[in-house]
């Protein structure tokens, strides 16, 4: 079933959190659709993934397992790319329109994905791998334990693989809250979402410091990190013209990876390794 057939009466409860803590998309998607991928934001951060990914991984079309996974952007790079992908994603209706996508829009052959609808802290039952190549890309956020999720993607990865992490970043929230004139509210760092109904700010955003005490705590080595949309976001006017927005794209890609410039970039990107185990 498409998730444009689904009545309106089975969406409401979906848009609260789950006994977990987590937030799921069910209802969401033509939402998520609009909002993060069909508007320069989202565009500008495929973009950005596009750019930054080949730089930052060793790839080698190796299996890869991309938790959660969405409406299937990710997946979709890395089957186009030769890589055997199985698309883990706990909502059904994010599912099915990854599924319709990879088939309608990318034609990609069944074979080329494998869906598992499944939470990511099922996966070590579901999809125990190991694998040599796992995406997390903004799932993190979602999560009422972001820590413990850091835990279990470690015991799925392979030594010597590598884990492509993204998070969305607390201190660029803070620091766009401030610009926008949220001043009190940057002050008392009240910056997480509640997770309730059709917004969609994070309920648990994440600071560099936090991925640098989870990776060392689960033995992760941090290999690369880059920012995305490290201006995008606080532009007092966003780019209107096709040059302009090739200027900011320019930009973004220049800066990116340089200190102090990607510690405020929307999203922070890592490659994750893990040491390969020694005799």
């Amino acid at each position: 079933m498409h998730p444009n057939d689904m009545s309106k009466s089975n969406l409401i409860s979906s848009y609260e959190l789950t006994q977990a803590g987590d937030r799921y998309f069910d209802g969401l998607a033509d939402k998520f659709s609009r909002s993060l991928y069909q508007a320069p934001r989202g565009e500008l951060r495929l973009a950005m993934l596009d750019y930054l990914l080949p730089t930052m991984l060793a790839l080698k079309g190796q299996k890869v397992l991309d938790v959660g996974g969405g409406l299937g952007q990710q997946a979709a790079w890395f089957a186009e790319r030769g890589h055997a992908v199985t698309m883990s994603e706990p909502s059904e209706d994010m599912l099915n329109y990854a599924k319709h996508w990879h088939r309608d829009a990318k034609s990609l052959p069944e074979e080329a994905v494998t869906y598992v609808q499944a939470p990511l802290q099922s996966l070590a039952d579901q999809a125990p791998g190991p694998w040599a190549l796992i995406t997390c890309h903004a799932v993190l956020e979602w999560l009422g334990d972001p820590r413990a999720a850091v835990a279990t993607l470690s015991t799925l990865l392979a030594p010597g693989g590598q884990l492509s992490l993204m998070v969305f970043n607390r201190d660029a929230l803070r620091f766009s809250n401030a610009v926008k004139g949220n001043l009190e509210k940057a002050l008392s760092d009240r910056l997480a979402g509640k997770g309730k109904r059709q917004r969609l700010t994070p309920i648990s955003p994440v600071t560099h410091a936090d991925i640098e005490q989870w990776s060392a705590e689960n033995g992760l080595r941090i290999e690369a990190v880059a920012g995305i949309r490290v201006f995008q976001d606080y532009l007092r006017q966003p780019p209107t013209t096709p040059v302009e927005r090739e200027t900011l794209l320019a930009l973004e890609k220049q800066y990116c990876r340089q200190d102090p410039h990607w510690r405020l970039g929307r999203y922070l990107l890592y490659t994750l390794s893990k040491p390969e185990i020694t005799e």
